[in-house]
């Protein structure tokens, strides 16, 4: 059984990179060699003859990446303590480092902005990692893993976040090098695999009793990206904004505390205490939600409600095929509850939804539910045979918005009363810790998952995830006695249900942030258990930042994603020497906002400037009617080509966006004012680059 170092030096020479563990002496040392990068292990961990300039500890090792010149070894400089696991010490990533390989740095506009958008949108996310437990997994998965593998190896490849990066620590771990051939797992204890996503770690009592409550929330790394440019399914079955959340209860856990590792000798172990002759029991619930599994997207131009675009049911259901494959094989059945609007825009999706779920299952049954509110309440979709395995999807809808309108947010419960059936056979999953061989022992499975989405995949996913997880919360506290039959513990432990309610709600704001750029809508009734003014009116707040983030913001924050996944490498880009970032509309373009911008500061001048007197009035008024003209002008000119200053990604741009892009220049080079001024061949968008960049067919390790 091997685990990564806990402690690692980091020796700086003017050649090499070299890594060492003062707490294993004898292990050998890593070695990353500058400028090449070429990565090697030493025969002993001691280096005589090197000239070190500098000796840093560090946590862990992220990864290496590639960018446009050079190439770096990203380093974890400080971790922060969360709480333990079962035991086991749980950490966040608070702050990383990037050590090059030239030892003299040369200035690249395009370097510098690559560094830029790891370190601001990826570096300062959520990511969290221990030594000793795998964090990608489930409980229910990792009680049939083979312990004796390294960590990094039983890492669930889908949540490993940091997987792209740590490509050339994995290949070298695989095949060696030219100097040293075949497997090398004197790697394997650098190798550190890291999650982005929730990870709240409770100690609490509830009826005195002692436990510790978790909620674990893991993005995938595919497809991950943001709101309004990743929707829906890639080519390989990978749906957008995809996360997995374990809602974890754990008794018996003696090794709750920030503690040092009283009870254990072994350093590497992080295995904290012992169960003091009680057997440590974990209970762990999970659910998934991902974007509606076809092909769709929203095209952003400004406009407050973006234009939806769906593409055929039947072009995605090889697509759609691969998304399920994979989650019946991981979760078994799925209960597939779709949350979007029965009317309006979000009708398409919804349609498109069940159509694919009709494709996919053998003779499907259609059964609608309605009431005085609306004519479908409930619409359920389920197989009348099993004769293939897409017989295990059980489609759900419910009209969330509808039902709950007018701050009735109690009615959301309906959904649960609906699913209650499938909730009892599904049940959680119960293991008991086996200390002999660090491991759980099986005593209940969970056998299926409920995968949720709306629109988002956010806010009223987040509020039904939270029903689901407190509907199970209660019916694990009656198995395990804690709660008499048709109690629940809201009403039992007004403390533990406010504790409940704020990490479901800190989950909500996390999620959101990684795919929406804010916190999430409609937490008031995750925290307080109801809606408020007050809620409604932070929600509205939610709703423009998210208008402006996802407009204006996002198309760094994509492009972020997109490097750090590897969906877009620098080095193997075909850009030439023009620089990846250069603003390439013609600059009577760019300059609108700049004329936008000065004329209100005109109008504000000619408003609060003074007359002299025995001056005219009129001029001071033909001045600041002439600018006011101006403002009005350039705004419905921005409004009406808003696809021209929408902030796109630049690595990865979406098909859609090039057709647009070209559509409203070939537009305004109709212009009869602006026309003649926009240059037909001057900085246009490179056209090659966006088709060669198609969505869906994206370089992921």
């Amino acid at each position: 059984m091997t685990f990564p170092f806990r402690d690692i030096n980091v020796h700086v020479a003017a050649d090499s990179y070299t890594f060492t563990s003062p707490s294993s002496p004898n292990a050998p040392a890593l070695i990353v060699d500058r400028p090449t990068g070429d990565v090697r292990l030493s025969e002993a961990a001691h280096l005589p003859g090197k000239r070190v300039s500098r000796v840093s500890s560090i946590p862990g090792i992220l990864g290496m990446i590639r960018l446009r010149l050079d190439k770096y070894v990203i380093v974890i400089t400080k971790a922060q303590p969360m709480g333990r696991l079962k035991g086991h010490m749980v950490y966040k990533v608070i702050s990383t480092d990037f050590l090059p390989m030239r030892e003299r740095q040369i200035r690249d506009p395009d370097e510098d902005q690559f560094l830029s958008l790891l370190k601001t949108f990826i570096m300062k996310g959520p990511m969290y990692f221990s030594y000793s437990i795998d964090l990608t997994n489930s409980f229910q998965r990792q009680a049939s893993a083979d312990l004796s593998s390294p960590l990094w190896m039983r890492a669930d490849d889908r949540f490993f976040w940091n997987r792209f990066v740590q490509t050339d620590l994995i290949n070298f771990r695989k095949m060696g090098n030219r100097a040293q051939h075949g497997p090398q797992p004197a790697v394997d204890p650098f190798i550190l695999p890291v999650i982005w996503g929730t990870l709240e770690i409770r100690p609490t009592t509830f009826k005195s009793t002692p436990l510790t409550i978790v909620l674990i929330t893991r993005k995938a790394r595919y497809r991950a990206g943001t709101r309004y440019f990743t929707r829906g399914l890639d080519e390989e079955g990978h749906a957008a904004n995809y996360n997995e959340t374990e809602q974890i209860v754990i008794l018996n856990d003696t090794g709750r505390g920030l503690g040092g590792y009283a009870g254990s000798s072994d350093m590497q172990s992080g295995k904290y205490g012992a169960s003091e002759g009680r057997e440590m029991q974990v209970l762990s619930y999970v659910q998934t939600r991902g974007s509606v599994p076809v092909y769709w997207a929203e095209i952003n131009a400004l406009k407050y409600t973006p234009k939806l675009q769906v593409r055929g049911i039947e072009t995605a259901l090889s697509a759609a095929k691969k998304h399920f494959d994979e989650q019946i094989r991981i979760y078994g059945d799925n209960y597939l509850v779709n949350l979007v609007n029965q009317s309006g825009r979000e009708k398409r999706i919804k349609e498109a939804y069940e159509q694919m779920v009709e494709m996919l299952v053998s003779s499907p049954s259609d059964k609608v539910q309605g009431d005085a509110i609306t004519d479908e309440k409930f619409h359920v979709i389920e197989p009348t045979s099993s004769k293939q395995e897409y017989d295990r999807l059980h489609y759900v809808y419910f009209d969330f918005h509808h039902e709950t309108k007018g701050l009735q947010m109690h009615r959301a419960m309906l959904l649960v009363d609906q699913l209650q059936d499938a909730l009892m056979v599904q049940q959680y999953f119960r293991g008991v810790d086996m200390p002999a061989n660090g491991g759980l022992e099986t005593r209940n499975y969970q056998t299926s998952v409920v995968r949720t989405n709306c629109m988002d995949s956010l806010d009223r996913t987040n509020v039904v995830q939270s029903m689901l997880a407190r509907w199970t919360l209660d019916r694990m506290f009656v198995d395990l006695g804690l709660l008499q039959r048709g109690e629940t513990f809201a009403l039992v432990d007004p403390a533990f249900e406010f504790l409940f309610r704020n990490i479901w709600a800190d989950n909500a704001d996390t999620v959101s942030k990684s795919y929406a750029g804010t916190g999430a809508m409609k937490t008031d009734l995750t925290r307080l258990g109801k809606r408020t003014k007050a809620g409604t009116f932070g929600d509205g707040k939610v709703a423009v930042m998210r208008y402006y983030l996802n407009n204006f913001r996002d198309g760094p924050r994509q492009d972020a994603f997109d490097l750090f996944l590897g969906a877009y490498e620098p080095a193997a880009a075909n850009i030439g020497s023009s620089l990846v970032f250069a603003d390439r509309r013609p600059i009577l373009i760019q300059s609108i906002p700049y004329i936008f911008a000065f004329s209100i500061f005109c109008v504000f001048v000619g408003m609060s400037t003074k007359r002299m007197p025995g001056s005219t009035v009129w001029t001071i008024r033909v001045f600041v009617l002439f600018w006011l003209l101006v403002v009005a002008w350039c705004f419905n000119f921005i409004i009406d080509n808003g696809m021209l200053y929408v902030n796109w990604p630049k690595l990865n741009p979406r098909p859609w966006a090039t057709e647009g892009y070209q559509d409203a220049i070939t537009k305004v080079r109709k212009d009869k004012l602006l026309g003649p001024f926009v240059a037909r061949h001057e900085r246009g968008l490179s056209t090659a680059r966006y088709l060669n960049a198609e969505e869906g067919k994206k370089r992921i390790e």
